[in-house]
């Protein structure tokens, strides 16, 4: 098969594009060929692709792009040139041109939409008058004319029938899957710490996503606020680039005199991310809406105790596994869970190890993309 994947592939954008990546390295090795349209902005960084994929940049249109999100006129020309060279086209996300385009052509490829978590409330609720408007001209529609919808847990599968007002025929329920192997031989300890200037007596708590509201920082900033005090060896390091919210964090850090205990390290991609990990003594990230969050993957595959909300894409693993603190939305919670890794070496270590068994047992992308490969054969035009 020849797949074409629709993504802004590039570094701010986080887990989607680490998801392509994976995902088509192993379409790759089973003998398929994969190309990434990537709509994106001049000067964005640009995520690597995988050895034997084509990634395929094209340049978003301003100033509509700035109102209607990754609308670009040369990504509809590729596609109207060379739509039909492809036998699938997999959609990532909704809302946006990308996920528009491949239906205004004619073509006979399967159609695939991953969700991302793009219908869960908090996520519609943002920028709702957008929304609105793109749900009303035709994104109910598109749902139902797909001849494939992915999506992640049951969580998603009650947010896209609370959207449509039914259950999709064309919809099934596959994870997102992890390269394990690629976060269990981390760098040696004490790299990322040197950088940053931290000691080895202190605590490392790591935030690692893009600095937007909808990661909880206003929760996890007031909750550290908290604890610093009771744990003053604690050390946050927000790692990320700015998606919204970095100047509310500042703000924050400075207004509470906490600029020698709270760090802000920019995005950290390949090695730099994977030595953050390998020094951190808890990962936390109490999110309010994702669609499969693949940094906290990435944390648990590399046995990092972990702090997160039930709204991580995955929440029902979690729980089966009792692989996390499952902190609640607020302060309070955030910060009991910060406390309970940090002050109890063997809970840590068993939440832990549960945690790298709920990623093994389910997210290996050699299984994962055995099961998409197969959806898409299934209904092959």
């Amino acid at each position: 098969m020849r797949i074409l994947n629709i993504c802004a592939y590039t570094w701010a954008i986080g887990g989607p594009a680490r998801i392509i990546y994976d995902h088509t390295t192993e379409v790759l090795r089973l003998g398929h060929q994969v190309d990434i349209l990537s709509p994106m902005t001049p000067g964005e960084k640009m995520y690597p692709a995988p050895e034997g994929a084509r990634l395929i940049p094209c340049a978003r249109t301003t100033p509509i792009s700035n109102i209607y999100r990754e609308f670009s006129i040369e990504m509809y020309r590729y596609l109207v040139k060379h739509i039909h060279e492809y036998d699938v086209i997999h959609m990532h996300g909704i809302w946006h041109f990308g996920s528009l385009a491949p239906f205004l052509i004619p073509n006979k490829a399967v159609l695939v939409i991953t969700i991302h978590g793009l219908l869960d409330q908090w996520a519609v609720a943002h920028s709702k008058w957008k929304k609105d408007l793109v749900t009303f001209l035709y994104q109910k529609r598109l749902l139902g004319k797909a001849d494939l919808i992915q999506i992640n847990n049951t969580d998603e599968e009650a947010d896209v029938i609370r959207y449509l007002g039914y259950r999709p025929k064309n919809m099934v329920i596959i994870p997102n899957g992890m390269k394990v192997p690629d976060f269990t031989n981390l760098p040696p300890k004490g790299i990322f710490r040197r950088k940053m200037g931290i000691a080895e007596d202190e605590q490392l708590v790591l935030f690692m996503a893009r600095l937007n509201v909808k990661k909880g920082l206003d929760l996890l900033l007031p909750a550290f606020e908290k604890i610093h005090r009771q744990v003053p060896r604690a050390r946050l390091v927000l790692a990320g680039p700015d998606d919204g919210y970095q100047a509310q964090a500042e703000e924050f850090i400075h207004k509470h005199q906490l600029t020698s205990r709270i760090q802000l390290a920019g995005m950290l991609t390949d090695a730099h991310k994977k030595e953050a990990l390998a020094d951190a003594d808890l990962f936390v990230q109490p999110s309010y809406s994702e669609g499969f969050s693949i940094s906290v993957l990435e944390a648990m595959t590399s046995r990092v105790p972990t702090v997160v909300s039930d709204r991580v894409g995955f929440g029902d693993y979690i729980r089966q596994y009792d692989a996390a603190f499952l902190a609640p939305l607020n302060p309070d919670g955030v910060a009991e869970g910060i406390l309970k890794i940090l002050q109890d070496k063997a809970f840590a270590a068993e939440v832990a190890n549960r945690a790298f068994s709920m990623v093994t047992e389910n997210f290996d992308i050699r299984v994962v993309a055995g099961r998409l490969l197969e959806e898409y054969k299934k209904i092959k035009k």
